[in-house]
């Protein structure tokens, strides 16, 4: 039978801090700091979510206005031998990338009438005024130029950031709330901001023999793991329907990935792999079974608070691998009772690190909570990872949470 992780049932013994409502509703934590508090009602913000307020547009409107002012107040408050050039052409090169084409057009008008304005004190224009203003007037213009080359670059980058949404949506969909009598909930977090997939992966199958689950990581970065990442689940979503037992659906996906390295080139040819957990959740019997590819082992949380680690028994190489040894594949039973909560993650969860380089240690936050929600545990997991590694995570985070509903 699997190991007991080191954790006890909810309650505090004497001397522990107060209850981290972090993650649910009646949650007790033993081990979380007392300096991250989370709220019981909705995830605390992140540092990347605190850092999206409209500071871009705040210094569009002031800055452009300050340096043309501070430029007609340096002209008029100096001698003639000193100009205001470098002020009134900076204003529209700085509200070029962060304005409008309006406002960028209208500082520019701006910078020319100022620099025509502070010359009228003196006598009839000379060279030196002459060729002010046409800098002036020939920044102003790139200023234009540069405006337009940035909004076509960020309606670009728009576009794409829809196109790898919508292939998220196509290879990772998220899975309903409910499928097979169990409450489901996937997050998929990516380490780089505006990132949308990488090579973590999950996936849900309702099938003759069961809730069939897969939580995998792709080895590598970029469009060769996100195509590793397709074949995976591609190959998990027909042998899960076709194959009787998971050792046979663990064997299928260990062809597919075999012929898709056909198809890589340079090293992914020979060092391609995935690790992965599969398990299958029969539907009448409160069982779940449980099979690990080299792949960081799940959990299961007892609605008491008690936290238990599925480690697998026999260590088995990732997925992918097979030419360095061939053994059986082996599932391993546990019990799944009424109420409790099956957690699947990769890497991204456990080798988040601090700016102490300290690991975030999910056995440790998560022994003695409880979360009747898997969508809120999966939310404040979440959260709380982000503000461990303030707000940079060096690897991208899969999540799935599978309840089995309490019986009333």
């Amino acid at each position: 039978m699997e190991e007991d992780a080191g954790a006890r049932a909810g309650g505090r013994l004497p001397g522990d801090p107060v209850p981290d409502p972090g993650l649910g509703t009646d949650s007790t934590d033993s081990t979380a700091p007392a300096s991250a508090p989370a709220s019981a009602s909705a995830p605390a913000p992140t540092p990347r979510d605190r850092g999206r307020h409209p500071r871009p547009r705040t210094l569009a409107r002031t800055l452009p206005t300050l340096l043309v002012t501070g430029g007609i107040l340096y002209d008029l408050l100096t001698p003639p031998a000193y100009t205001a050039v470098p002020f009134f052409t900076a204003a529209p090169l700085v509200a070029a990338p962060l304005a409008s084409l309006r406002t960028t057009a209208l500082t520019g008008l701006a910078t020319v009438l100022a620099a025509l304005l502070v010359h009228t004190r003196y006598a009839l224009p000379d060279a030196s005024a002459v060729t002010e203003a046409v800098t002036v007037v020939t920044v102003a213009v790139l200023a234009l130029v540069i405006n337009r080359v940035v909004r076509r670059g960020d309606e670009r980058l728009a576009s794409a950031r829809e196109i790898a949404e919508a292939a998220q949506r196509a290879v990772l969909p998220e899975p309903a709330a409910r499928i097979g009598g169990f409450d489901i909930a996937a997050r998929y977090e990516a380490a780089q901001e505006g990132a949308y997939i990488g090579g973590d992966l999950y996936a849900v199958q309702d099938t003759p023999h069961g809730v069939r689950l897969i939580v995998g990581d792709v080895r590598g970065k970029g469009m060769g793991a996100v195509a590793a990442v397709a074949v995976v689940i591609g190959a998990f979503r027909e042998a899960a329907e076709q194959e009787a037992t998971l050792e046979a659906v663990a064997a299928r996906l260990e062809r597919a990935l075999a012929r898709e390295g056909t198809r890589r080139e340079g090293l992914d040819a020979f060092e391609g792999f995935t690790t992965a957990v599969l398990a299958e959740l029969p539907h009448d019997d409160g069982v779940a079974r449980i099979l690990n590819r080299g792949h960081p082992p799940p959990f299961m949380l007892h609605p008491d608070g008690t936290l238990r680690a599925l480690t697998a028994h026999e260590p088995a190489l990732p997925l992918g691998m097979s030419d360095l040894g061939m053994w059986p594949d082996r599932a391993h039973r546990t019990p799944f009772p009424d109420g409790a909560t099956l957690l699947l993650y990769t890497d991204g969860l456990s080798e988040a690190r601090d700016a102490h380089g300290r690991f975030y240690d999910p056995a440790r936050r998560l022994a003695g909570r409880r979360c009747p929600d898997p969508g809120i545990l999966l939310g404040r997991l979440a959260s709380e990872v982000r503000r461990h590694s303030g707000g940079g995570m060096a690897d991208d985070m899969a999540l799935l949470a599978v309840r089995r509903p309490a019986l009333n």
